[in-house]
């Protein structure tokens, strides 16, 4: 088991005064097996009206917050967390045996119950780009389940340059691939559509990784991969690795837009610019 003190300061300074109308925030991390959120803390300014905390279909832990209607240039939202991880083996599952080949013969309700992170937003076509490189590897690795996993972790790893964005939406996973370069969100967005490709469900995780030695954190992302037998498994294209104890999960999703640590509109009206500023420091407890 590994212990880690978690400090995340997130500061939007807007041009003129604002309003606020209702913010959601997804940056309490999730507790499961593998994961146990021993102490949370979080603070607010301007102090929210109100705070209503929920769990929602994948099991994150959602928080929504409204304010009172006075004007204000100024949102900082602190969180410090102690958390435990214990996924100290990736690899201690066992696979069902009708899921070792490529495409998965899905049971009729399993195959109900993943459709969402099976086709993602209103069951779109494959990007072309995505599809060759899963037909690619499918034929690299023979049509094995977890060697082509594995291969595409390495295939994004080797081939594409990281580059930090830290805000914007995740780009076409076509053109991440063309290209070979994008964040870190732009690679789990093309891992998990390579693997929708050839009928592997796929989600998008949002969280910390605290294995390398830094004081320069970001927010980071990675892919799980649902495997009959195992449950959901981590990869980590970004890094070539599989999710153990050193990430640090705060949610997951089908849709990559649905886990943004804050999401919010203003009530005010009118051309408002903001800055944003952030401070992520990971420590071992």
């Amino acid at each position: 088991m590994t212990i880690f003190y978690i400090e995340h300061s997130i500061e939007y300074t807007y041009s003129q005064p604002v309003i606020f109308a209702p913010h959601q925030l997804r940056l309490r991390p999730r507790s499961n097996v593998h994961q146990s959120v021993l102490s949370f803390d979080l603070s607010i300014s301007p102090t929210p009206q109100q705070i209503a905390e929920s769990v929602d279909l994948d099991g994150n832990n959602s928080t929504l917050v409204w304010f009172e209607n006075n004007l204000t240039t100024n949102l900082q939202i602190t969180t410090k967390t102690t958390v435990s991880t214990s996924l100290t083996n990736p690899f201690n599952y066992l696979l069902e045996p009708w899921a070792a080949n490529l495409p998965i013969d899905y049971p009729v309700s399993l195959s109900q119950q993943l459709q969402p992170y099976l086709t993602g937003y209103l069951a779109h076509s494959i990007d072309p780009i995505a599809a060759e490189l899963a037909a690619e590897i499918w034929l690299t690795v023979g049509g094995k389940t977890i060697p082509f996993l594995t291969e595409l972790n390495q295939q994004i790893y080797h081939n594409c340059e990281y580059s930090i964005r830290d805000t914007g939406a995740s780009l076409p996973p076509g053109i991440v691939w063309k290209n070979r370069s994008g964040s870190c969100r732009d690679f789990v967005v093309l891992f998990i559509e390579v693997c929708r490709a050839v009928g592997l469900a796929g989600r998008f995780v949002s969280g910390y990784e605290a294995g390398a030695e830094t004081d320069d954190r970001h927010l980071h992302a990675w892919a799980e991969i649902y495997l009959p037998g195992a449950g959901w498994r981590g990869y980590d294209p970004t890094h070539g690795l599989l999710v153990a104890d050193d990430h640090i999960a705060l949610f997951s999703s089908p849709f990559p837009a649905q886990t943004t640590p804050i999401e919010g509109k203003l009530r005010t009206m009118g051309a408002i610019t903001n800055e944003m500023n952030y401070r992520l420091v990971i420590q071992k407890a």
